[in-house]
């Protein structure tokens, strides 16, 4: 059952013309990480390997192709977590960092500290020598597109949030039973000037612990933070439910409580693993036992040697 790998590019409705893009991104990013735990890396390398393939990939809301807050600028929030000594690392509101979740990683690695913002966390990243970019080179013209529309005074919210490609996450058990989650978000379109929402939050855009499993979160970020839902999920699977069980159960109760929607990957220390959402949509992919799982609508799965080509 070890080692296994599941990501996902984000919950929510993806128009049909970036449906196909955004699926063979996550299948891509799912066979990277695998591919470093087949060769005996830490579920942590992988994690993190996963969410910078979609920070990459123009068809995601992270690094690359993140959507724009107000005034038009991108500012991301990432999130890493380590399962066997409960350690992490996030930034949030990062402006010129190509890969945050990289930024993360070594905010747990280099900081006695667990989150930078800001102008702190660009300071942190001249200091152990990430290079910066430029905004333009991480605005695409979709979210530029999108950005504008949403400015028009007869702007539907509703519809403006369509075709929001989600936060995208990864959660993984090594071959050591190691387990560790990674979560990456532009976060929500037209936001203010310095919104942060559930991504870097330890409990809430992800939790990983080696006693119950790893979960990264997306969706609508403040109905995620009011229920704290990785760990609500890991709450239940405490309890002695499935990942699936729990992982269904969490999204029931965000969206009976607080009217949220939103999908989450999941994984528990044997390689159990359940992608699950309650949003039309949303793009995931798993590699376990030298098989590739993917899906987009509730219900679908479709699984591939990771062989093939």
């Amino acid at each position: 059952m070890l080692p296994v790998i599941v990501v996902h590019g984000g919950a929510g409705h993806i128009p049909r013309e970036r449906s196909e893009k955004s699926m063979s991104g996550v299948c891509y990013a799912a066979r990277a990480g695998y591919s470093l735990l087949q060769g005996g890396a830490s579920s942590m390398d992988a994690v993190v390997e996963a969410v910078i393939q979609m920070e990459n990939d123009p068809h995601f809301n992270a690094g690359r192709g993140s959507v724009l807050n107000v005034k038009g600028d991108v500012e991301m929030d990432a999130l890493v977590m380590d399962g066997k000594t409960l350690a992490s690392g996030a930034v949030s509101a990062v402006r010129n960092i190509a890969n945050p979740v990289q930024l993360a990683r070594l905010v747990m690695d280099k900081t006695s500290h667990a989150c930078l913002t800001a102008e702190g966390a660009s300071k942190f990243a001249r200091a152990v020598g990430i290079p910066e970019v430029s905004q333009e080179s991480l605005i695409t013209e979709y979210a530029r597109m999108r950005w504008t529309k949403n400015l028009a005074p007869d702007a539907n919210p509703v519809e403006s949030q369509m075709g929001k490609m989600g936060t995208v996450g990864a959660v993984a058990v090594d071959r050591e039973g190691n387990i560790a989650c990674a979560t990456s978000t532009g976060g929500m379109l037209n936001k203010m000037e310095g919104r942060v929402g559930d991504t870097p939050c330890i409990g809430s855009g992800g939790y990983a612990d080696n006693q119950t499993g790893a979960v990264s979160t997306t969706g609508h970020g403040e109905a995620i933070m009011k229920v704290t839902l990785a760990r609500l999920i890991l709450f239940h699977m405490e309890q002695g439910q499935t990942v699936e069980a729990a992982s269904d159960v969490g999204l029931a109760y965000m969206k009976s409580r607080v009217g949220g929607l939103g999908g989450v990957v999941t994984v528990d220390p044997q390689g159990g693993w359940g992608a699950r959402f309650n949003s039309l949509q949303m793009a995931w992919a798993a590699a376990q036992d030298d098989r590739l799982h993917y899906g987009l609508y509730a219900g679908e799965r479709f699984s591939e040697s990771l062989q093939t080509p």
